[in-house]
């Protein structure tokens, strides 16, 4: 394990969140960092949006690692990127795709546990096949975790508390350093997951869900902003353009 990677993996403690507002490109990287960001990390839907390619890894592997290289051009903090569902048909691919990751500069990888376009989970033996596939690259892997996506927390909450603590004591079993559960805005299951969970819990942050602090409070060890600082860019974007298009000035 590279320097890189162990100062990142350091970064994740519970109750102190390692704060990361998910960028797409060397600009987006260097704006973050120059706001006094701790490290770097790409989100796959901005990356994706930014060349006018969909999420889903429809953009191209080569083009993952330039991006990369560009993005390890303007900063020397350690970067995360996203690999979504790790770029591999089978477990032997996943870890030729995260060791060119590795062997780029990258200090960790996201990596869900469903395939690209797909809305079932892995099997748990077979997401994780392709997590210790990953992680014997020895690079950081954030272990996503779906359970609650597209659930109803109201109903369905404790169940969901269990489904996610036993794919996260199997994930941590397979050398992931980190649980990514996004899609989760409910303190109470927050609470509950972190509490319980072998890996130090990544949470999404959500318009009118728990806010940094009280993520802290509930034991979370990272914050993402996942799609959102992109989605805002554009939408600022789009807005000043029909203000200059229809007549008025622009904001800026």
């Amino acid at each position: 394990m590279n320097q890189k990677i162990r100062d990142f993996a350091a970064l994740h403690v519970p109750g102190d969140p390692l704060i990361l507002v998910n960028i797409w490109d060397a600009g987006s990287a260097r704006a973050v960092a120059a706001a006094g960001a701790k490290a770097i990390a790409t989100g796959s839907f901005g990356v994706a949006g930014a060349q006018g390619r969909a999420d889903g890894e429809d953009f191209p592997l080569d083009d993952v690692f330039e991006n990369l290289a560009r993005i390890l051009s303007v900063t020397d903090l350690p970067v995360t990127i996203d690999m979504e569902a790790g770029y591999g048909a089978d477990p032997a691919a996943v870890g030729a795709s995260v060791a060119r990751a590795v062997a780029a500069g990258a200090a960790g990888i996201n990596m869900e546990d469903r395939l690209p376009g797909q809305t079932a989970l892995l099997a748990i033996p077979d997401a994780v096949a392709r997590y210790r596939a990953a992680t014997d690259t020895g690079i950081f892997v954030n272990a996503r975790c779906d359970t609650f996506r597209g659930a109803d927390v109201g109903q369905d909450g404790d169940a969901l508390v269990a489904a996610t603590l036993e794919r996260a004591r199997a994930y941590a079993d397979a050398g992931a350093g980190s649980l990514f559960v996004p899609f989760l805005l409910d303190p109470k299951c927050i609470g509950a997951i972190c509490e319980a969970s072998p890996l130090p819990v990544n949470i999404l942050r959500g318009k009118g869900g728990p806010t940094h602090k009280e993520l802290a409070n509930l034991g979370v060890a990272r914050i993402s902003h996942g799609h959102q600082p992109w989605a805002a860019a554009m939408a600022w974007l789009t807005g000043q353009a029909a203000q200059v298009l229809g007549g008025a000035e622009p904001d800026y």
